[in-house]
């Protein structure tokens, strides 16, 4: 069912209604900001949460950030909690929600990990509904460039232990702080989870959001920042 790049880039003449797999980071957002400039109306955000429903299952962050970012974006949030295990199950169930209210397709902010692309379109495909990719196979580093160029703010909120120094955490991503996560011999994009990013302006947002920053936390591997709002 893989679309071909080019029938991707012709839907700037098309209009259509999605839901965006949204993780709250940089890659979802210029995704979702793609797509709403190839012709597409933005109806829902799709977040999955541990299974407690206070932090993101990707990210780490608080339900009250995600949703200030919804609102933020005037964009509706609809989350679900799972289990890694049960990931999949619980994805499909918020994507049939999608879908009776008429949503045609689902964004993705992945850029170049075949396994990744593949898993979208085959639970995409098993619910009706049809993927699309806005990133897909373009350089990482343009990508991150476009990023910046187009005033979006991502503050970094995630580094895997001992990949990346944990001074970096709360820095906003910037040419600089590239830099030197490029020196650390990390690809400036993170695509292999290296780090991970909340993003807190830009242009598909109404208003900024107004953080504190809390305590430096290592979980599973990575050291998270924890985020309130003020």
């Amino acid at each position: 069912m893989q679309e071909s790049l080019r029938a991707e880039k012709q839907m700037n003449n098309q209009r259509f209604t999605f839901a965006c797999s949204f993780s709250g980071g940089k890659d979802s957002c210029l995704a979702l900001y793609r797509a709403i400039h190839a012709g597409g109306d933005a109806k829902k955000l799709i977040t999955m949460f541990t299974e407690g429903g206070e932090r993101s299952r990707s990210h780490g962050l608080h339900l009250s950030v995600v949703t200030a970012q919804s609102q933020a974006m005037n964009i509706p949030l609809l989350t679900r909690t799972t289990l890694w295990n049960d990931y999949e199950k619980q994805f499909k169930a918020a994507l049939t929600s999608v879908k009776r209210e008429g949503i045609q397709r689902v964004v993705f902010g992945d850029i170049d990990l075949q396994e990744h692309r593949d898993w979208e379109e085959r639970v995409c495909e098993g619910i009706g509904l049809r993927p699309f990719l806005p990133l897909w196979l373009e350089g990482r580093k343009a990508l991150l460039g476009e990023f910046l160029d187009l005033g979006f703010c991502a503050m970094i909120i995630a580094l895997k232990e001992d990949v990346l120094p944990t001074t970096l955490l709360g820095k906003t991503l910037s040419r600089s702080v590239i830099e030197v996560i490029e020196r650390q011999g990390v690809d400036a994009c993170g695509e292999e989870g290296e780090y991970h990013t909340l993003v807190y302006d830009g242009p598909i947002f109404q208003s900024p959001l107004a953080l504190t920053l809390g305590e430096k936390t290592l979980r599973d591997g990575y050291w998270f920042l924890d985020l309130h709002l003020k």
